[in-house]
This record gives C-alpha cells, structure tokens and sequence, in this order.
C-alpha cells in the first residue's frame, strides 16, 4: 500500500471527523469543497483540468458543485475513499505513488491544520524522504522567486538549491513541512527562514504575494 493511498484514506477519516463546513488552509473552501475537488480530480479529467487552467476554472467549479448535489458530503468522502475507477491509471500503485503522494499529503494537512491548532506529525523516514524526492516541483512553483532559494533538511542536512539568484535564502524543515511551505500553506509550515535580511524579506514579499 503506497503512502499515497495511506493518506487518501487518513484524509477521509478525518474528513469526516472534521465535518463538511469546517475551514481549512485552502483559502475559501471548506472540508466539502476540497472533497469535491479530490472527486473531481480523480474522474472527471476534462473538470479537472481547470485545477491549472483558468479557462476552464468554472467548469471545475460547476463539476465540483454537481459532484457534492450528487452524493452529499458523506457519500462523496465514500466516493474519494474508494477513488478513481476501476480502470484509470492513478488505481495502479506506481502512478499512485508518483501523481498523488505529496497532493493526498498536502490536502490531508489542509484539513488536520485547517482550525489553526494543530502541529506537525512524526512522518517516517521512508515518507520524508519520498516527499523530499518530490519537491523538485519547487523550482518550477518558485521560478519567480525573487531571490535564489535553497531547501534544507532539519532530518538529515541534505539540501538541494531550486532558485538560483544574486542572493540566497535558505528555507530549513523536514521534507514534509518544506512541501507545505512550498505550495503555499507558508503560514502553517514549521520551517525557518535564514539569508540576509534584505533577501528574506524580499522572499516573505514574494510569499505573501503567491
């Protein structure tokens, strides 16, 4: 069982516990909305799409809306738990691993911290470090960066630059919060901010801008 399918069925669970109408760190959207978005994400690639593409944002949203009057809150976290149909690609446990390890994880820890009062987990190494093979994406996520950007472990003192630049932040986490840190959840990622004054706080005005 891959971690990502781990996580699908933890975020389920505490989808449920949360409740439909709880906050979470997605800015706008409740525990109901995000689930719609995962539904739609793994059947409705044409909807899906619009997750990327603004010209195809309110097809989405349209998508997500129909997907909640269809099932209802709680038949549509069952739909989530089970996932794609029986014959898409993201069912075979590789593409799994690959396409949804760090989308499960990220919006497992957008409903857990939605409330603002909940802290980091104890993620095994394993997991670390598949996250960490992942966060590659951030040179693409942070090409605009400002400044040069590098990603450091507070679990190994592995590091690995994915800005370059003049000047140089370094951003120290595990693998897992520098993942939320990465895609946006800057505000609940356990990670520190070190370089020269004027660089972070170019990097934070860039951050709190994206």
């Amino acid at each position: 069982m891959t971690f990502a399918h781990t996580e699908r069925l933890a975020l389920c669970d505490d989808a449920l516990s949360a409740g439909p109408d709880a906050p979470t760190l997605d800015e706008g959207w409740a525990v109901a909305d995000l689930v719609a978005h995962l539904y739609v994400r793994d059947n409705e690639p044409l909807a899906a799409a619009g997750i990327r593409l603004p010209q195809l944002a309110a097809l989405t949203s349209r998508r997500m809306n129909a997907a909640l009057q269809r099932f209802g809150f709680e038949g549509l976290v069952k739909a989530v738990r089970t996932g794609p149909g029986r014959w898409a690609l993201l069912r075979l446990p590789r593409v799994d691993a690959l396409v949804n390890r760090t989308e499960m994880f990220i919006h497992h820890e957008d409903i857990r911290r939605g409330s603002g009062e909940v802290r980091p987990r104890e993620l095994p190494v394993p997991v670390e470090d598949e996250l960490w093979g992942s966060l590659r994406i951030a040179r693409l996520a942070l090409r605009k960066a400002p400044v040069g950007i590098v990603l450091e472990r507070t679990d190994g003192g592995a590091s690995q630059r994915v800005k370059a630049g003049d000047r140089t932040v370094t951003i120290l986490g595990k693998p897992s919060e520098l993942t939320l840190w990465v895609s946006g959840r800057r505000s609940a990622a356990d990670v520190r901010v070190v370089g020269e004054p004027d660089a972070v706080a170019s990097l934070q005005a860039f951050a709190a801008s994206t």
